[in-house]
């Protein structure tokens, strides 16, 4: 196991904890000979592919949801990952670094802390280096997720909409989807305010724009 840190003054942003292997083998025929994880059953005994909570395709190799458990191990591995971008402050789960080990899937961790308003504080660095992992293809398909797949998630996802020319009206949209009642006018302004320039030059190759 691996383990960078990246560092921006004194302040921790991102931890890269890339588990595979030191055999180096390829993370597609690692996931093909590596033992999935049971299933859930139906009635008829057929097993059952469970999603994480608030799960979605966001663009062509993205993906976007609220924190896994080995339930969704199964589904994830539908969907063949090479990355994960966690955007919770908190150690990451034993049982999914087994899973991302087993996986071959690097994890991207940027703490950003869960607050509520009016304490809402979100870190534009953080954000803006997460997206920076979101738009480089060599680390597709990824998963996004924070706790719930709303309110953090939703503004990494927002700040990448601003990035593919969406209206505001439509990234607001899109993010009130997932947060529903739980929607913060605090994010909203956040992403409104979000300066997407020094990112513009980024190639967005995978986006559904380009094709």
């Amino acid at each position: 196991m691996k383990l960078e840190e990246q560092k921006d003054g004194e302040e921790e942003m991102c931890r890269t904890i890339e588990v595979v292997s030191s055999a180096a083998v390829n993370h597609r025929s690692l996931a093909m000979i590596s033992p999935a994880p049971p299933a859930a059953e139906d009635c008829n005994g057929e097993d059952l592919f469970i999603p994480p909570l608030n799960f979605a395709m966001v663009d062509n190799g993205i993906f976007r949801s609220g924190f896994p458990d080995s339930a969704n191990f199964s589904f994830l591995q539908t969907l063949g990952l090479r990355s994960i971008i966690c955007l919770c402050p908190e150690p990451y789960p034993e049982a999914n670094m087994e899973f991302l080990k087993s996986n071959g899937i690097k994890l991207f961790q940027f703490g950003i802390e869960g607050y509520k308003e009016p304490f809402v504080n979100i870190p534009e660095n953080t954000v803006r280096e997460a997206l920076k992992v979101l738009l480089d293809v060599r680390n597709h398909p990824i998963l996004i997720h924070c706790k719930r797949g709303k309110h953090r998630t939703g503004c990494l996802v927002g700040c990448l909409r601003k990035l593919q020319k969406w209206c505001l009206t439509s990234v607001f949209d899109e993010y009130q989807r997932f947060a529903a009642a739980k929607a913060r006018l605090s994010d909203q302004r956040f992403m409104e305010l979000f300066d997407v320039s020094s990112l513009k030059h980024v190639p967005l190759s995978f986006s559904c724009l380009n094709r």
